[in-house]
Formats: C-alpha cells, sequence, structure tokens
C-alpha cells in the first residue's frame, strides 16, 4: 500500500498578500490546493477578487464553512447574539481556524502563509497539529511589500479594489477597522454600513451597549459631523505620515486610533 502524498494548501483571505503568494508559488507547486474560508461577510469587491483568482491559477478556490455550512448570523445565534470583539474572536476560531483544520484533517499538510520579509512582528497561522507544516515562502525568498504589489501588477491582476478606502481584507463589520474605513464603508456600501448597525443593541436590563467600535456606536459614527471631524483627523494624520515617512512604521501610515491590537492574521494577510 502507498503512503499517503503530502497535501499542499494554501489559504486565501482576499488580501494582497494571500493572493501575491498564490501567484507566486502557481507554478512552484503545481499541486497546491487553494481554499477560501467564506464568513458569508465579505465585501462584493472580495468575491469579485477571488473568482479574479482562480481564474488566473486555473484551479477553483474551494469554499470552506463552519460546521452544517454556519455562517456568521447562524454562529451569532449560538453565541447568544454577543458580537466578536477584540477579547472575544470567535468570528476567527469559528469562521477561519475551525473550517481550516477540518478540510485538512489528518493529513499531512505543508501549509503555506503569506507573512512576507519585511514583517519580522507578524507570525500568521501557525496550526499546533503535529501533521501541520506552516512555511513562509516570501520570508525565504526575501518578498516585501514593493515585491508582492509587483507580482500581482505583473499577474495582471493589481490589488482588490477595496484597498482604495480599506486597509485589510475581512467582513464588512470587522471590528478591527479604523474608524476612517467605518466611514468608508458608509459612504461607498451604505446599504452594508445599515447591515452593520442593525447588529449593535443595548441591552434593555443592564444599559450595556454592544457595539462594533468601542464607546462609539455607528449611528452616531455616521452623524455628518462626526464623520466630517474622522475625516480631518485622518487627512492630518496622512500629512503628518508623509512628512515623517521615514521615521513611521507601516500601520502609522493609515492607521490613525491604533489601539495596541494586533488583527486576526488567518483573516488578513
Amino acid at each position: 500500500m502507498s503512503e499517503k502524498k503530502v497535501r499542499h494548501i494554501l489559504a486565501l483571505s482576499g488580501g494582497k498578500d494571500s493572493s501575491a503568494l498564490a501567484v507566486y508559488m502557481k507554478d512552484k507547486v503545481p499541486e497546491m490546493e487553494y481554499v477560501f474560508c467564506d464568513t458569508e461577510k465579505e465585501l462584493d469587491e472580495t468575491y469579485e477578487y477571488m473568482q479574479r483568482l482562480s481564474q488566473y491559477l486555473g484551479k477553483p478556490i474551494h469554499t470552506l464553512k463552519y460546521k452544517s455550512g454556519y455562517g456568521f448570523d447562524e454562529i451569532l445565534k449560538l453565541k447568544r447574539g454577543y458580537l466578536p470583539s477584540v477579547q472575544s474572536r470567535w468570528c476567527t476560531e469559528c469562521l477561519k481556524l475551525v473550517p481550516y483544520e477540518e478540510y485538512i484533517g489528518t493529513d499531512a499538510v505543508i501549509s503555506y502563509v503569506g507573512i512576507r520579509a519585511d514583517e519580522p512582528h507578524r507570525t500568521g497561522y501557525i496550526s499546533t497539529k503535529p501533521n501541520i507544516k506552516t512555511v513562509f515562502p516570501f520570508v525565504e525568498g526575501n518578498i516585501r511589500k514593493a515585491d508582492v504589489f509587483r507580482i500581482l501588477e505583473e499577474a495582471g491582476l493589481g490589488v482588490p479594489a477595496y484597498y482604495e478606502w480599506r486597509s485589510r481584507s475581512g467582513c464588512f463589520f470587522c471590528f478591527f477597522q479604523q474608524r476612517i474605513e467605518w466611514v468608508g464603508l458608509l459612504e461607498r456600501h451604505p446599504d452594508l454600513f445599515k447591515q452593520a448597525m442593525d447588529y449593535e443593541k443595548i441591552d434593555p436590563i443592564t444599559g450595556e451597549r454592544f457595539t462594533w467600535i468601542q464607546n462609539e456606536s455607528l449611528a452616531e459614527l455616521a452623524r455628518p459631523e462626526r464623520v466630517a471631524a474622522i475625516k480631518e483627523q485622518h487627512a492630518k494624520q496622512q500629512l503628518y505620515a508623509k512628512k515623517n515617512q521615514a521615521h513611521l512604521k507601516l500601520k502609522d501610515v493609515f492607521e490613525t486610533e491604533d489601539d495596541g491590537e494586533t488583527p486576526c492574521l488567518m483573516c488578513h494577510l
């Protein structure tokens, strides 16, 4: 009986780095399997980009979901209506990690992660399961941010359209979004902004507020005067970043209100 082959799997988030890694590895590992953990709450731009990427790769991108095909709304009910947060990232666990590891099963797998050579502070998805080996081809190949853009441009893909106003992939209501990105959602996808706002609630007994942003509801953020203030603050931050670019970390160039928390890298690569 022949020994079972090692599987090669690359999980795509819909972001530039994992997409560029798929292009980079296309001819290096022809047997690569591509997967996308669908929360059912991604931006239309993300789904459109996944279709284009699949056509370029000449292979299907397997869509993975939680047990019984559950999406975000079904799991939210199981969580008794408690929204995910920085303190409780059940969205990443249930909608990304569990489907991915279920897809792998007990097979011997090499998992490819798009951490770049200029990101020594990031670790990405590393499973503790003994049958999964995680590798970082961009680190090994000294591939940096500029190289990622070059790889995608040369492939004729470019970057997903949401990069015009958003710094990362993920659910349209991701709680790691900066306020300027919420403004972008409000202006470009008002229907999705309304959906995100509808998830927020106030406990009628305790008065406790369950909102995506700490200390601010989306209804409050959407007020014209608040939107104007956020835009003004972001413009000042960008101007400061431009003047001091050589001394700033990458995240400081875009983010205006970083809370020091690290986004879920399984979602945002």
